[in-house]
């Protein structure tokens, strides 16, 4: 008999704010966090603009030590982990160590100490005769995408399976899934799962611009990430964490904790069509949303809302729209569907795990946060994207999905206690 798998505990480091409630506040209130890029001099970028983190690590807590050494991406992730750890409740010293698995994701790793370190290395070009140490101690750490979800599972002494998941965009989403399985197939009682990313550096911006996926609009940076609208023009670069304590239902029950909901369905698939981009039809996500609901055994007219990928650009808008209309026919036109990467910008692997805090929030408060920035409907997008204002609405059984460069498509289902029967 599989296992049930509950959340106990959320943390998140996202722009607008840091921690649930500050989060949460920005998405029911349908504000953006995008601006002009501070982190580094934007000028010569076709997109200067980015949802930042206003962050100070040792504000929250951690040692000079650590930051000194660890990425900034890994800064969110502990930081996020910490508060939900805090959240659920668990004395980490009366569990068994080995019962305790990490699962994160995250698409570029240290990207900014990797940047830094490279560029000390061409400029001090090939002199090793005249200094050893041309790069960082600390070089090695960024370069190793395991470190993330090793520093965690230190920070935690959580000994059982320990992995990282580096699938693009999908990272968060696939950390939780998989987090969900080692769980339910028996491989752990407790996990921390969640996903983290600082992508806002010269090297990825300069990438993503170099394919015209982010948008150009500098001049209203407050407005540009706008989903499903007709006048879409890329996403908008961002950063953050979240992190979820998922656990055996029995175990959290026995304990006395308090859960939010359970892992209801998890399943991923790839295209085998191209790495950026996406058949008009949706088949692919349409399969991870059918499969998902096969594990939970929930009929599709049970879906009360989507969480969207919806990051503006104008093929994954439209593909996304199609594959949930393939997946849950009549009733989508019926299911409020949005993106709060409207209002966060796109932290490319963080963002997956994010919205599923975005979705636990959305079940716990009945509220579906909006799509900002929606304005000009699009014949091709037609289903209903909760424009500009959170919307109350029932919430039992809801659905994150996502989509990657390479092909990945995954989908997360979330039951809450109305939810699904067994």
């Amino acid at each position: 008999m599989t296992r049930r798998v509950a959340v106990t505990g959320i943390g998140v480091v996202a722009p607008g704010g840091i921690g649930v409630p500050a989060f949460w506040d920005l998405l029911s209130n349908g504000r953006t966090a995008t601006r002009g890029i501070t982190l580094f001099d934007p000028e010569g970028l076709r997109s200067r603009i980015a949802a930042e983190c206003d962050f100070d690590p040792l504000a929250h807590g951690l040692d000079p030590g650590l930051v000194e050494r660890a990425d900034r991406y890994i800064q969110f992730a502990i930081v996020a982990a910490a508060e939900a750890v805090a959240d659920c409740g668990i004395e980490f010293g009366a569990e068994d160590p080995w019962r305790v698995a990490v699962s994160l994701g995250s698409a570029v790793g240290g990207t900014t100490r990797l940047e830094h370190d490279y560029v000390l290395v061409s400029e001090r070009g090939q002199r090793w005769d005249v200094d050893h140490r041309a790069a960082g101690p600390q070089l090695h750490r960024a370069f190793s995408p395991s470190t993330l979800a090793s520093d965690v599972a230190e920070y935690f002494g959580a000994q059982g399976p320990v992995q990282t998941v580096s699938t693009g965009c999908t990272s968060g989403l696939d950390a939780v899934g998989y987090g969900f399985h080692t769980i339910e197939e028996g491989r752990a009682d407790i996990c921390i799962a969640g996903a983290s990313d600082s992508p806002i550096s010269p090297i990825t911006m300069a990438c993503f611009d170099a394919i015209r996926a982010t948008s150009p609009n500098n001049d209203d940076p407050a407005h540009a990430s706008r989903p499903f609208d007709a006048h879409r023009d890329g996403f908008v670069m961002g950063e953050g964490s979240a992190v979820l304590v998922l656990e055996e239902l029995e175990h959290a029950r026995a304990r006395g904790a308090h859960v939010y909901c359970e892992i209801g369905g998890y399943a991923t698939f790839g295209n085998a069509y191209h790495m950026t981009g996406l058949t008009s039809e949706g088949l692919e996500m349409a399969r991870a949303i059918d499969t998902a609901l096969g594990q939970a055994r929930l009929d599709p007219s049970r879906i009360d809302y989507v969480n969207a990928h919806g990051s503006g650009t104008r093929q994954n808008d439209r593909h996304e729209t199609a594959a949930v209309k393939r997946s849950l026919g009549a009733h989508a036109y019926d299911t409020p569907m949005s993106s709060i990467k409207s209002m966060v910008g796109h932290s490319l692997g963080a963002i997956g795990a994010i919205e599923v805090v975005a979705c636990v929030l959305a079940m716990t408060h009945q509220v579906v946060p909006p799509t900002a920035n929606y304005e000009t409907p699009d014949p091709e997008c037609d289903l209903d994207y909760v424009p500009r204002t959170a919307r109350p609405h029932k919430l039992d059984n809801v659905l994150s999905v996502g989509s990657g460069f390479g092909g990945f498509q995954s989908a997360v289902l979330l039951t809450g206690p109305g939810g699904r029967k067994r």
